[in-house]
This record gives structure tokens, C-alpha cells and sequence, in this order.
């Protein structure tokens, strides 16, 4: 697919009478943000960007300096589907913010991620992407109220979900995200739509974009989609299964002819170094109160800091090599959720794989056994530990980490740990259902 241009990005604004453009960025939690200009200021805002006051925007910038611009990325440009020629048809790019000085914003998520791609560049290296978000259907954001009862893998008779399913692929397709597959997940109205892999970065704006098709979809329905990790208590919760590769040049770095599982020493490297950070940079792969309540054992969530090829309790995975396909050696990193930031999720999985390339981290023993099934005292005899319990003690761990520091920047990590401690500190006062249920009778 080529690159689109300034010039591309004009031409095609004409061709289509373009009446919109929605300028799009991230915040620091991943929340999505944007400015809507007309067609008339469009080429100003490829030239000069469009300025905007980042002190309203969540940890991007103090009173004092608040004076922020959203330089758009013609490269992504793309028209946005759910909007009729008779509103006036709409397209969108994503944008890089920069200070009025023209230099990077170091609190800009996209810029983190850049950064962190530069260094595995330098090494000759392309980190490819590809995700499997889950989400649920509800009736409304008020309760959840579940629209079908189908189970993993379902063909259920034509219903809503499937049709808003359906929907989302054809208008993520048209917004140019490549889909591989979609399909009824293990919970009631659970779903998930896998994407074609691709770059780091293209595929961090892809999230984004998948997020708010699938959201749009619902609600031009009258439905409401969630990637809240764990909306429903008892049944399995919503993951952001990673998989993760790294080329040179064409050929996937990953693979090995000789060895007996066909990971080359870059491979098993990288899976060391995620085993061994991991704990480290689950506050940012997993960043809410709630992600906690998916990552517990026997709801499919790996919770045990291990890897296998076939075992999907490991919390990293490798799928099995199949003769002539090379390219697809992967390592599935299974414990993010699909409420991440994509740009500083990414950004924390690649330092970690990168740290273990650098001092050739050794992989441990690959568990072959159900690790769920197993006593803790089997766990710690073979080394197994587990990741963080919840959010106050992912904190504390990626706190100290110089690591994760280093891979965000200190604009962002700062920002992160301080508004995390703010979220827990809330999230400790109330008093919840289950404290009423359970107390109130009897104390």
C-alpha cells in the first residue's frame, strides 16, 4: 500500500468533496482526542499544524505551557464510513503534537512510541504487530445487559451482535485496517476481530481506529460496546492477546531452521527479556483498577509468569510452526487488555524484548504442564511467579522500574504513576456492592 502524501491527501479531499477533517491524537491514558477543521484550513494544517491547548488535555501539559500543536500524519489519512455525503462527508488523520517551537512533545503517546521504534531500527529491526481485541455488547453503559447468549466460536442464528460484528469488519476494512478473522468469544455477547499484522506504529493507530468503529457501530444501533476488562464477575473477562515478531528486512528474526521449537536466539532473548520485566510493565499494559479482576486464575487469563508453545495458560505463548511459513513465527504476549494505550503498551513490550536481546537474558524451561492445575508450592519450586494482584501493587513495581521509565520518557512515566495512585486512591474509599451484600446483614 503506498504511502499517501500532502499532495495525496488534497487530491483525494477534492475527488471526494471532503467537507471534514477530524484531526485525531491520543492522551496519556489512550483516550482518543481530536479537532474538526474544514477543507479550507486543510493545507494550513499540513504546513503549520493546528494549534490547541494541551493543558485541557489529560497529562499533556501544565497552565504555564500550554500551548500545543497537532501536526497531521498525511500517511493516515483515510474517509470516515459512517458519515453520509448529506452531513457532509468526513475523512480523518492521526497527528504528531508538537510544542510552537517545532520539537516532539514528550507527553504525546505517539511520539513515545517513535522513539522506542528508533532504537530497534538502528539495530536493523521492524517490530510487527498483531492483536486480538475482545469486547462486549450491552444494551446500554448504564448495565449489562448482555445481547446474546452465544459461546466461543458460535455460528448463532442472524441477531444483533452478529450483525454489529459484520458491520464493524466492513467499515474497519473501508477505513483501510486489514481484518483476519472475527468470531463469538468464550462469554455471553463477548466478541473479538482480529488484525492483519503489521508495523509498531501503524498498528498502534489501527487500535485506535478499531476502538471507535467498534463503538460508533454499536451505537448507530442503539447498542453500547465495552473493552472494559472485566465487566461481568464469573465469566471470562476481555484480553488484548499481542503477537509479536521482529524482521530483517524481509526475513522474520524470530525464526530458526535448526532449533527444536524454531526460535532463533533473538527470539528466545526477547521472550526472556518480557518474562522477566514483566511485572515491571503491567501497569501500563494493564492500566485500570478493573484490568485486576480479568488477571485471575481459570477464566483463560494468564496470570502465571511462564511460557509454552502449546499451553495457553502460559502467559507467553508460541504458536506452532507450520513447514513454509517462516514469517509466522510469533510470540503471543497474553496478558494485556484491550483498555491499554496501545502507543505506551507497545512501547513498555518492546523495551522489555529489546532489554533481553541486549544482555541475552536466558529463556527458563518451557512449562509443558496446566500451570492453573498446579499447587503454588509446585509453582515456586519450578520458579513459577505471578503477576501483579492489583493495580496498587503493579504501581509500586513499575514505579521503580528504570526500564519502563526510560521507554516512556519522564513527562509521561511521571504522569502515568501519579494519575494510577489518584485512580487506586478512589478506587480504595468506596464501598462496594459485594461489602454491602456481605456486611451489611450481619455487622
Amino acid at each position: 500500500m503506498l504511502t499517501k502524501t500532502k499532495k495525496d491527501v488534497l487530491s483525494l479531499i477534492k475527488k471526494h468533496n471532503i467537507k471534514f477533517i477530524k484531526l485525531w491524537f491520543a492522551d496519556v491514558l489512550g483516550f482518543q482526542k481530536g479537532i474538526s477543521i474544514t477543507r479550507r484550513e486543510l493545507e494550513k494544517a499540513m504546513e503549520e499544524g493546528m494549534g490547541f491547548d494541551g493543558s485541557s488535555i489529560e497529562g499533556f501539559a501544565r497552565i504555564e505551557e500550554s500551548d500545543m500543536v497537532a501536526m497531521p500524519d498525511p500517511s493516515t489519512f483515510q474517509l470516515i464510513p459512517w458519515r453520509s455525503e448529506k452531513d457532509g462527508l468526513s475523512a480523518r488523520m492521526f497527528c504528531d503534537i508538537i510544542k510552537p517551537n517545532g520539537r516532539p512533545f514528550e507527553g504525546d503517546p505517539r511520539y513515545v512510541l517513535k522513539k522506542n521504534l528508533k532504537k530497534i531500527k538502528d539495530m536493523g529491526f521492524t517490530y510487527y504487530i498483531g492483536p486480538e481485541l475482545e469486547y462486549f455488547y450491552f444494551e446500554n453503559p448504564k448495565n449489562t445487559i448482555i445481547l446474546d447468549r452465544g459461546g466461543y466460536f458460535d455460528l448463532t442464528p442472524l441477531d444483533v451482535a452478529q450483525d454489529l460484528r459484520r458491520e464493524t469488519v466492513v467499515m474497519l476494512e473501508k477505513m483501510g485496517v486489514q481484518v483476519e478473522y472475527s468470531h463469538h468469544e468464550v462469554a455471553t455477547s463477548q466478541h473479538e476481530i482480529d488484525l492483519r499484522y503489521c508495523d509498531a506504529l501503524t498498528m498502534a493507530d489501527n487500535v485506535m481506529t478499531y476502538r471507535m468503529v467498534v463503538k460508533e457501530v454499536a451505537r448507530q444501533h442503539g447498542k453500547y460496546a465495552t473493552f472494559m476488562p472485566k465487566p461481568i464477575y464469573g465469566i471470562n473477562g476481555s484480553g488484548m492477546h499481542v503477537h509479536q515478531s521482529l524482521f530483517k528486512g524481509s526475513k522474520n528474526a524470530f525464526f530458526s531452521k535448526t532449533d527444536r521449537a524454531h526460535l532463533s536466539d533473538t527470539a528466545k532473548y526477547f521472550i526472556a527479556g518480557i518474562l522477566k520485566h514483566v511485572n515491571e510493565i503491567t501497569a501500563v499494559t494493564n492500566q485500570w483498577v478493573n484490568s485486576y479482576k480479568r488477571l485471575i486464575p481459570g477464566y483463560e487469563a494468564p496470570v502465571y509468569i511462564c511460557w509454552a508453545q502449546m499451553n495457553r495458560s502460559a502467559l507467553v505463548r508460541v504458536p506452532m510452526y507450520k513447514p513454509g511459513k517462516e514469517n509466522s513465527t510469533r510470540v503471543e504476549f497474553r496478558s494485556p487488555d484491550p483498555a491499554a494505550n496501545p502507543y505506551l503498551a507497545f512501547s513498555v513490550m518492546l523495551a522489555a524484548g529489546l532489554e533481553g536481546m541486549k544482555k541475552k537474558y536466558r529463556l527458563p524451561k518451557a512449562a509443558e504442564d496446566n500451570i492453573y492445575k498446579m499447587t503454588e508450592e509446585e509453582r515456586k519450586r519450578i520458579g513459577i511467579e505471578s503477576l501483579p494482584e492489583d493495580l496498587y501493587e503493579a504501581i509500586k513495581l513499575t514505579e521503580k522500574s528504570k526500564l519502563v521509565k526510560e521507554a516512556l520518557g519522564d513527562t509521561v512515566f511521571e504522569y502515568f504513576i501519579r494519575n494510577k495512585y489518584m485512580e487506586w486512591d478512589e478506587y480504595k474509599a468506596q464501598v462496594s456492592k459485594y461489602e454491602i451484600d456481605k456486611y451489611l446483614p450481619i455487622l
